[in-house]
């Protein structure tokens, strides 16, 4: 029976757990299996069916610790049945009928009770696999939760350390071009003076990142707290803007506003509320060459409002929007040209902004025609200890 089953094991590729097994390490528990058949199917036997109890549960540890699933089990206890009739169908034949039916039905129910019992040790022992994966997982998300929090302390440690060189480098460099141009021909510049441009510059955008950094790991800290006042929604619109116009005057951008349905007075935090348009209207800029900038305002009915800026720059992607307020995103940014260079992290800032305000952000852009960005908040924030000062 041995020889039989593990040759029909081996032919059968719906038992793929058993290739890469020795003759040896796939039949181990079957022998002990077969003895307690044996034993099961004695007359003289009064509870036959516990004996082959142990060889089962052996057999179940041995298949789960083998990464056996619980199909290929069944299969190889499918394959037993049929060989065991086999060998026995020659006996069985000089038997009467009576005599057949009763070793069938033996032979049924002690496989049928090995079959039980292999499951229930097979179960368990898998059970157990997971629970020490569970611990493993608990772990190693432990370990990596110390590392990421170690991390962003060490950024922002980095950050603030980097604030005050690059500072004192960016008036430095401001000092040395004032001095430059108030020596130099005007029609012919020296070529120091664009070094010095160059490095005043690179000095700006690193300082960009460094406080674009600094602003989205004290947001992942969560130490942002709001500063909740009633203001007047136009006024910031209006202030906002006039920092902004220059900006689209001098790429010959139009910016429009449309706020007469704009709320008067809302609860919200103004500062953060400007950081947010002027993140919005400054990308908005960045990535339009011809037309318009134009931020719209409007009170909705259940006790909410809206914002949305709209450009007729290049357009975002469809698989780029799905990504869009991901840190470091404008990687993937490839219509187009940009006028100004940007820190990536200026839209990872506004989402986290918007969801701190207790509002939603939504995105709809076609490549080529421009995007909108719509910032929807409440009226009035709820106003916990945890958001307000």
């Amino acid at each position: 029976m041995m020889e039989q089953w593990l040759e029909a094991v081996r032919k059968d590729r719906q038992i793929q757990s058993s290739v890469d097994l020795s003759d040896t390490a796939l039949g181990d528990s079957l022998p002990k299996l077969l003895k307690s058949l044996a034993v099961v199917l004695d007359p003289s036997q009064e509870n036959p069916l516990k004996t082959i109890d142990q060889a089962s549960l052996d057999h179940g540890t041995l298949r789960a610790k083998q990464g056996y699933d619980p199909a290929e089990i069944m299969k190889e206890y499918s394959l037993l049945r049929g060989i065991i009739s086999s060998v026995l169908e020659p006996d069985c034949l000089k038997s009467s009928p009576q005599e057949i039916i009763q070793v069938s039905r033996q032979i049924d129910a002690v496989l049928d009770e090995a079959i039980s019992q292999c499951f229930k040790s097979y179960v368990k022992e898998r059970l157990q696999e997971l629970e020490q994966l569970r611990s493993q997982l608990t772990l190693t998300n432990q370990e990596l939760t110390r590392l990421f929090e170690a991390s962003k302390d060490q950024l922002s440690y980095l950050a603030h350390e980097l604030k005050t060189p690059l500072t004192a480098v960016i008036g430095y460099s401001e000092i040395l071009l004032r001095l430059q141009q108030q020596n130099v021909n005007v029609e012919s510049p020296s070529p120091t003076i664009h070094s010095i441009e160059r490095v005043l510059q690179g000095g700006r955008h690193l300082l960009r990142i460094v406080n674009d950094s600094l602003e989205l790991s004290r947001y992942e800290a969560a130490q942002i707290k709001l500063n909740l006042e009633f203001v007047d929604v136009c006024s910031v619109i209006t202030t906002v803007s006039e920092m902004i116009e220059p900006l689209a005057q001098a790429e010959g951008l139009q910016l429009k506003i449309d706020c007469d349905r704009a709320p008067s007075i809302v609860l919200t935090d103004p500062f953060r509320l400007q950081q947010i348009l002027t993140n919005l209207l400054g990308n908005a800029i960045r990535y339009t060459e011809v037309g318009f900038v134009q931020i719209s305002c409007q009170r909705l009915l259940d006790d909410k409002w809206f914002f949305g800026v709209t450009d007729t720059g290049i357009g975002i992607a469809p698989e780029d929007q799905r990504r869009i307020f991901e840190p470091y995103s404008q990687a993937f940014f490839n219509q187009g040209r940009r006028k100004q260079e940007g820190t990536g992290l200026g839209l990872a800032i506004v989402s986290r902004l918007v969801k701190l305000l207790q509002g939603e952000i939504q995105l709809v852009s076609e490549v080529g025609v421009g995007s909108t960005f719509t910032v929807t908040l409440p009226i009035n924030i709820q106003i916990d200890d945890e958001t307000s000062d």
